[in-house]
């Protein structure tokens, strides 16, 4: 495809701005004025709108194709709270408007949203208090740890370590890591699940947390759970959910009922709000009351009257995470997402997502191995047995672009050789699942008859396969 640059031609213009009706302003010092012409595209209007439709349509998203992107909740987002979000009294709200004098009568509706959101994610979990803030879900994680961190500041005693499952999001570690922890490392057992015996090795009075994707990213749930918290708090070290993977459970059962005390949850996830280009995301979190008091500030208060109002009076508050509240239309999103569904719908979606993966595992377990014999929202496959024939899961990913379809997630987990991981959500349809596991067949059987037809994937796109180890150390375009 054309680069808009060779588009270009001399004196050809998109739009002609009118004669300014206001005096010239004095000209800036002759050090700050360019000394040749920008070089942007010269080109019509009709040229820059054409260039860019294209260029989208190269795209995956979920509006266009399946995207089965394991352990990131890449579903269809119902288009009504995208029209919530662009009203106008939401949208055009100035996000210091609360801080000034007077300005927290002018934005209610807005401090309603995030107090309701709180209190309905509050029932969801099982959770006491949750601070909106967190833009992302590793900046929630990050939350999580700084607030764990404090409560054991404040009982005066210095905690080193920070326990995490081998099954757990990457992002989990690095998050600890960040807040200062040393990381031990949790193997699973034959079964996925954490290895029970092993980290009642490792658990000690010098651990302040541990830290659990529950489900795990095999889609397994931890069947121990009840005895993993026992023990934790026995040592007074604390429990932290990771809420990524809440799709599989939502409705079912609560974190804060199983011995959680700490949760990030992801709206852009299990909430509505799209996911994935780098954001916008929100990563709440959620605590017991023990925590509640080392929140981020500031909260959001219901007054007497029935007003609401920004709580600033936490002095054992760990301080700001986020300005502005958190991403407050993603938020709203999610507002509108929860009380359109209710209870029963919510059960539901945990349902959904739930038979579709494990439909995905059944028909598909005779040609690829599996991690497990059964799932929750996500399915592990491996696509070990075609590597005989000189065939990874990097080459089926490729082919499934060919099929119309975005790859899933591939080589995570880790502890799973040629990882593929495939995350139908509750959104999908029955024939589209079939058409994707029809073309996995077909992949697995060219990986025995054709295997070149797999390893020259794709074939249909723009760009034929690139030299990703190459792309990787050379980051330069020129050079691919």
């Amino acid at each position: 495809m054309e680069m808009i640059f060779d588009k270009s031609r001399p004196g050809r213009r998109c739009t002609r701005f009118s004669v300014p009706d206001v005096p010239q302003a004095q000209a800036p010092d002759a050090r700050f004025l360019r000394r040749s012409a920008c070089e942007l595209p010269e080109v019509s209007e009709l040229d820059v709108v054409r260039h860019f439709t294209n260029l989208s349509r190269l795209n995956f998203s979920v509006d266009t194709n399946f995207y089965p992107l394991g352990s990131c909740t890449m579903k269809y987002n119902p288009k009504f709270t995208e029209d919530l979000s662009r009203l106008e009294g939401f949208c055009r709200l100035h996000p210091i408007l609360p801080q000034l004098k007077g300005g927290a009568d002018r934005v209610q509706g807005a401090l309603e949203v995030l107090y309701e959101t709180e209190r309905l994610l509050c029932e969801i979990t099982g959770m006491d208090h949750f601070t909106m803030q967190p833009a992302a879900g590793a900046h929630g994680e990050l939350t999580g740890v700084m607030l764990i961190a404090a409560y054991h500041r404040a009982k005066k005693r210095r905690r080193r370590y920070v326990i995490v499952p081998d099954s757990a999001h990457g992002t989990n570690p690095a998050s600890a890591a960040i807040a200062g922890y040393e990381i031990i490392n949790v193997p699973s057992n034959a079964d996925g699940t954490m290895d029970l015996a092993a980290l009642k090795e490792k658990l000690n009075d010098d651990v302040a947390a541990i830290m659990m994707t529950c489900p795990n990213t095999l889609g397994l749930f931890e069947n121990q759970i009840d005895e993993i918290a026992r023990i934790a708090h026995k040592v007074d070290a604390l429990m932290y959910y990771d809420g990524a993977n809440l799709n599989a459970i939502l409705g079912h059962c609560r974190p804060g009922d199983l011995g959680f005390d700490v949760i990030h949850l992801n709206l852009h996830k299990t909430f509505a709000t799209p996911h994935g280009g780098g954001g916008p995301g929100a990563g709440p979190v959620g605590v017991k009351s023990r925590l509640a008091e080392f929140l981020p500030v500031s909260r959001v208060k219901k007054n007497h009257d029935g007003t609401f109002a920004l709580d600033y009076n936490h002095p054992d508050s760990i301080g700001y995470l986020a300005h502005f509240y958190g991403n407050f239309l993603v938020i709203l999103k999610a507002y509108a997402y929860i009380l359109y569904l209710g209870r029963e719908g919510l059960i539901r979606t945990a349902r959904h997502a739930v038979l579709n993966a494990n439909y995905v595992l059944a028909r598909l377990k005779d040609q690829y191995d599996t991690a497990a014999s059964r799932c929750m929202h996500e399915c592990v496959l491996s696509a070990a047995p075609q590597t005989a024939h000189g065939v990874h899961a990097l080459d089926i990913a490729k082919y499934l672009i060919d099929c119309g379809f975005h790859p899933p997630t591939i080589y995570f987990p880790l502890i799973v050789k040629e990882a593929l991981m495939i995350e139908p959500t509750e959104t999908e349809s029955k024939e589209t699942l079939d058409r994707f596991i029809d073309c996995m067949v077909r992949a697995a059987g060219l990986a025995k008859e054709n295997p070149a037809a797999l390893k020259n994937a794709p074939l249909t796109t723009p760009v034929a396969r690139l030299d990703e180890t190459k792309a990787a150390r050379e980051m330069n375009c020129a050079s691919i």
